[in-house]
């Protein structure tokens, strides 16, 4: 356990998926390949709706929706020429039912020539969903805090005691007559790790 009690009270924890996963459910000749991904921004969000675009060229609909954000306030659903709230919603349904952020599914439709109807599609569409998270792994994820320091090259072993004792992680290192670092740790600990960085004589902080 930390020095900093138990960090069990800390509400800095979000429930993702771990992998890409992708499959295909069809209903009444209709095909439905759905898709999830682990996502961290809406670049990456865009850069995986363009690669289906581009793979599924000739689909009639990518319907999708994604959150982002601890509690999961960041999000969109989009019909993509479905009948409103039939396809995105119900894919939303699905990722906040379980408790899931970070996330983006996609359901790429191939209509089959028989109409579903609103509700068939929905039905489909959250079916779709859900098998996406389904054959996928959820795993629970910390929300991440940095600081940037610079501290004069004598006190290089209380720095490196402090990382050791509570597991931060050096995203970068400069060594010179000043050392710089980059420290990231997970975001309830972020009060505490800056407090006890202040307590080593000639380190310097900006949290980043």
């Amino acid at each position: 356990m930390s020095d900093f009690g138990d960090e069990s009270t800390f509400e800095d924890t979000f429930f993702t998926v771990s992998h890409t996963s992708e499959g295909l459910y069809k209903d009444r000749s209709s095909k439905f390949f759905y898709f999830s991904f682990p996502v961290k921004d809406e670049e990456e969000i865009k850069n995986h709706l363009a690669d289906l675009r581009k793979k599924y060229y000739d689909a009639r609909h990518h319907c999708f929706a994604w959150t982002l954000g601890k509690d999961g306030d960041q999000y969109r659903a989009n019909d993509d020429g479905e009948p409103n709230h039939s396809a995105g919603d119900p894919i939303l349904g699905q990722i906040r039912s379980n408790n899931l952020t970070n996330i983006l599914i996609v359901v790429v439709r191939y209509f089959g020539g028989t109409k579903l109807g609103m509700s068939g599609l929905i039905q489909a569409y959250k079916t779709s969903a859900a098998l996406a998270i389904e054959e996928n792994e959820i795993k629970e994820e910390r929300v991440k805090a940095s600081v940037s320091i610079q501290f004069p090259y004598p006190v290089m072993n209380d720095v490196m005691k402090l990382i050791k004792t509570h597991d931060l992680q050096i995203l970068s290192q400069e060594m010179t007559l000043d050392c710089r670092m980059q420290l990231e740790f997970r975001k309830g600990l972020e009060e505490l790790i800056v407090s006890s960085l202040e307590e080593i004589d000639g380190l310097e902080i900006s949290l980043t």
